[in-house]
């Protein structure tokens, strides 16, 4: 637990630096100021990759999950809440972009942190349209020990390792082609490592 304390703790300093701008965890983390041609650019792709200590959340059954179960795809996590309207904004388009990829390679997990969990955001999804759409739901936000989640929408992106590659802390029009392509990439570039 003290290991996962610390790497959260890690992990929030990186992103508030980052975001704040006023120091640099390591190289190529410093923000750019190049011209943005989409949400997509808004996307930290990162030089190397960083561990990520499974955590747990559940799925709609309230069975127990981790990324660990999820080893040898890219895991594209969405934290996400009912309340958060850039958050709602990404839903249909986050759903979208799942369908364009292989199960086997890929994997989206929209993570609700609402504090009712799935009986508050089952009907919500279903007012919206989207009865089907999978959350998971971390009522607890025991994933605010790997994750920071002082910011939504936040979408972390791992590799088929498990680790951390790519993250956002903010709203991406995930139907944007440069999503698909950045994906994409990912994935083609996990397929050529040695197992």
């Amino acid at each position: 637990m003290k290991r996962k304390v610390i790497t959260a703790l890690m992990l929030s300093s990186l992103f508030s630096l980052l975001a704040g701008g006023v120091a640099h965890a390591y190289p190529g983390m410093q923000q750019t100021t190049k011209p943005m041609e989409s949400t997509v650019d808004l996307i930290n792709v990162l030089p190397k990759t960083f561990p990520i200590e499974p955590v747990t959340f559940n799925d709609v059954d309230g069975k127990t999950i981790d990324f660990s179960q999820f080893k040898g795809k890219i895991i594209m996590v969405n934290m996400w809440a009912t309340w958060c309207p850039p958050c709602v904004r990404e839903l249909p388009a986050i759903e979208r972009l799942a369908t364009k990829f292989k199960a086997e390679d890929f994997v989206l997990l929209p993570i609700s942190i609402d504090a009712e969990g799935k009986q508050q955001v089952q009907p919500f999804l279903s007012s919206l349209g989207m009865p089907n759409f999978n959350s998971y739901y971390d009522q607890p936000q025991s994933l605010g020990d790997v994750f920071p989640l002082d910011t939504i929408p936040a979408t972390f992106i791992l590799d088929q390792q498990g680790q951390l590659i790519a993250f956002v802390r903010s709203y991406v029009d995930w139907d944007d082609a440069k999503a698909v392509s950045l994906i994409q990439g990912f994935i083609d570039k996990g397929s050529k490592k040695p197992n």
